[in-house]
């Protein structure tokens, strides 16, 4: 799939993380992710190999045991990259469900047709 922009895969992003424990493995695994990265910055760079095991770990359990689906990393780890940190942060401030509803679950064939 082709978008053109970030705010075209945000809309599919967030279909593509639809079940509330989907998107809490997602923040717990980017949060335990931040830790890693304090504590190589802190303690030790040898910290550094639980960033990505933990932050894509609880991510990719997520999508193929709880949403059924498979990452939106393996076709576009970039925009997925910066997704999840929005998605993070919205969470973190209690505002993705106001974003969910915004956006709407709309099927995938719809959210590229924007």
């Amino acid at each position: 799939m082709n978008f053109r922009s970030l705010d075209e895969f945000w809309a599919f992003y967030v279909n593509q993380h639809s079940k509330p424990s989907t998107r809490r493995w997602h923040f717990v695994g980017t949060l335990i992710s931040i830790f890693f990265l304090m504590c190589s910055l802190l303690f030790s760079w040898w910290f550094l190999i639980f960033v990505p095991l933990s932050g894509y770990g609880c991510a990719w359990y997520s999508h193929f045991f709880i949403e059924g689906n498979f990452p939106a990393t393996f076709g576009h780890p970039i925009w997925s990259f910066l997704c999840d940190f929005k998605m993070f942060g919205l969470m973190l401030t209690g505002k993705m469900d106001k974003e969910i509803k915004r956006l709407g679950k709309r099927p995938v064939l719809q959210v590229l047709l924007l």
